[in-house]
C-alpha cells in the first residue's frame, strides 16, 4: 500500500519540477489558510467576551 503511494507521487508530482512547485504552492496556500482560522478561532476563544461583536449591542441604538 504504501509502495504504491509512494509510486504515484514520484510518477504525478516529484517526476517534474513543474508539478512539483504547484504542488507546493497549493499546499502552502491550503497550510496559510487552515492556520489562519485556527489562529483567529484560538483568540476568539482566549478573548470571548471583549470583542466587539461581543459588546456592540450595549452601544448601538
Amino acid at each position: 500500500m504504501l509502495n504504491k503511494i509512494a509510486r504515484f507521487l514520484y510518477h504525478y508530482v516529484f517526476k517534474r519540477s513543474s508539478t512539483f512547485t504547484l504542488s507546493a504552492v497549493i499546499s502552502a496556500m491550503y497550510f496559510e489558510r487552515a492556520y489562519d482560522e485556527a489562529c483567529e478561532y484560538i483568540f476568539e476563544t482566549v478573548n470571548k467576551g471583549r470583542l466587539w461583536k461581543d459588546i456592540k449591542h450595549r452601544y448601538e441604538k
